[in-house]
């Protein structure tokens, strides 16, 4: 920038035949300084702004960006100035915030993400799910010591449907929700929980990694009620504790299933919602119960019996079944498959048997079973702290940026080399010089 006095000087010495790199050694400034004042392009004593050269980078910062939501800005900042970026950090941020480079990351933000805020009736059309303890279940329920009911209800029409559950961890919770929504017909675009630890995080303020891939395969988002939040209907929780106290004890599970399906039918109400349509197969989780061999050398479950080696009555093992697979696979409380059949229907009370001579030791592990049971394999978690390596398009713009990078330094090398031959002072015989 040239001051007043120095563009007026700058001028009398232009109109008094004074080149430009004349005038700019005269007064120490630039030679593209004194020319643009000179040219009218900038006005003396006012500071023109810095050009903004985040515009360049930014197709590259689009596409790096698109590819990894979570990459961090300090890596992104080291690889653009490899590229040739000449700003700050803090200039680069401002560019990234201000042209809002960034995009969500819908790994993350929907579905399944919580949102800003947790009231649940700021949204019309949901299911309230809802856990129910009911005490002292009938004998002949086995591996069952209390039972427990979740509740589904839509928060527009008041129709629900429950299902009978044997634990409340994270497999059985999916489990029983594709039970209440087979039933209701559909899912909704949101679903609110209560205080449920297979969906909150310890500290409750956060849904869990491994309930937001669940929330994602249906196509839901996840809204978490205070605490201090009511279920969503009152006679619902009513209705099903009377229902309860109506069993025998020679009830069996599917029959109760059953009796309580027909209950929430006759108390539905004309509904108005739009449900989504579900997945074909449900929520590939892992889901394992463990029950005691009987005399007769099998086990039970859901209404059936399935056979083992004899040898192994009274021993405990564990059946593992994957919910988008009609299998049942029948192992050793550390991972041994003992057999494995085809799932029979619920309630039919038939025995599935294809024993052998084999002898099974229940203390040998198995390297077929899955590692987590409740994890998923094929929904990878958000690779939120592992930077992804850039991708074809983004090179290509990288290549492009380094020849753009090149070619400016070829220029100012160039600008510099003229400046420094115009300095040079003319060369003066000895003659001259000794005279």
């Amino acid at each position: 920038m040239l001051g007043r006095e120095e563009y007026m000087e700058a001028l009398s010495l232009k109109h008094q035949g004074w080149s430009i790199s004349a005038i700019s050694r005269h007064l120490g400034r630039d030679r593209k300084t004194v020319r643009s004042h000179l040219a009218g392009e900038r006005t003396p004593g006012i500071r023109s702004p810095a050009p903004d050269i985040f515009p360049q980078f930014l197709p590259y910062c689009r596409l790096r960006l698109a590819e990894d939501p979570h990459l961090a800005a300090a890596v992104l900042f080291d690889e653009v100035v490899e590229l040739g970026y000449p700003g700050g950090y803090s200039t680069f941020t401002r560019g990234l915030r201000k042209h809002q480079v960034r995009p969500p990351c819908q790994q993350c933000q929907s579905p399944g993400a919580t949102g800003g805020t947790r009231n649940a009736h700021g949204v019309d059309n949901a299911i309230r799910f809802d856990w129910l303890e009911l005490p002292g279940p009938p004998t002949g329920w086995a591996g069952v010591n209390q039972a427990r009911v979740l509740l589904g209800s839509l928060t527009r029409s008041g129709r629900w449907r429950a299902a009978l559950a044997e634990g409340d961890g994270l497999p059985q919770l999916v489990e029983a929700m594709e039970h209440v929504m087979r039933r209701l017909g559909g899912t909704t675009e949101y679903w609110w929980f209560g205080r449920l630890s297979a969906v909150q995080s310890d500290t409750g303020s956060r849904v869990r990694p491994q309930f937001r891939q669940v929330a994602r395969y249906y196509g839901a988002r996840v809204r978490l009620c205070p605490d201090d939040e009511p279920p969503a209907r009152e006679s619902v929780d009513g209705a099903t504790r009377t229902w309860w106290s109506t069993l025998t004890h020679d009830t069996t599970l599917q029959a109760a299933q059953e009796s309580l399906d027909r209950l929430a039918a006759r108390m539905d109400a004309p509904g108005t919602e739009t449900l989504r349509g579900l997945p074909s197969a449900p929520y590939p989780v892992w889901v394992c119960d463990r029950r005691t061999v009987t005399d007769q050398g099998t086990v039970p479950f859901r209404g059936n019996f399935y056979g083992v080696p004899r040898h192994l009555a009274g021993a405990v093992v564990e059946l593992r079944r994957r919910l988008d697979q009609p299998f049942l696979s029948i192992t050793t409380t550390t991972g041994a498959v003992i057999a494995r059949y085809a799932l029979a229907r619920a309630g039919a009370g038939c025995t599935v048997d294809e024993r052998s001579g084999a002898v099974v030791v229940l203390d040998r592990r198995s390297t077929n079973g899955p590692a987590d049971p409740t994890s998923s394999r094929d929904a990878p978690p958000c690779r939120r702290r592992t930077p992804l390596p850039p991708s074809q398009e983004a090179l290509a713009e990288a290549d492009v940026l380094r020849r753009e990078s090149a070619a400016a330094r070829t220029c100012v090398l160039q600008e510099e080399q003229e400046t420094a031959t115009e300095r040079v002072p003319p060369q003066r015989d000895g003659r001259e010089q000794y005279r």
